[in-house]
């Protein structure tokens, strides 16, 4: 695992990593937040609540942006010869540029996952509250 975080380049991995894990945090805080207390306004907990599906489509672009990077880097490499290009490192390199798109796409499932069970538990707790279709 930790093998595939260093080929897919420890700087798009990294920004990934921290965008996941701020997730969690925001989705623990608010759990708890709409779970054991009194809700006033649950219009400004659901823009809250909403961050954690921004951050899912945030890590998605920067897994994307990682790829396109490290495809132009490649191209690049083999344009001024300074790599022999050759079928076999064409496909190694194109799986390795695959890493962090892959990584981004799942931290965005997983954020809409608990975007998804945030709002339900919201809606839950508060009678009264209607959920745009956001």
């Amino acid at each position: 695992m930790t093998e595939l975080y260093f080929k897919g380049g420890p700087i798009f991995m990294g920004i990934l990593t921290i965008i996941v894990l701020i997730i969690l945090i925001i989705s623990v805080v608010f759990f708890i937040t709409v779970s054991f207390r009194k809700i006033n306004n649950s219009e400004q907990t659901l823009r809250k609540i909403n961050t954690v599906k921004s951050l899912g489509i945030f890590a998605l672009i920067i897994g994307i942006l990682g790829q396109l990077i490290g495809l132009f880097s490649a191209f690049r490499a083999i344009r001024f010869g300074e790599v022999e290009a050759s079928p076999e490192i064409f496909v190694e390199g194109f799986k390795i540029s695959m890493i962090p798109t892959v990584y981004g796409i799942l931290i965005f499932t997983f954020s809409i996952i608990l975007w998804f069970l945030l709002k339900r538990v919201l809606k839950s707790s508060c009678k009264s509250f209607k959920i745009n279709q956001n």
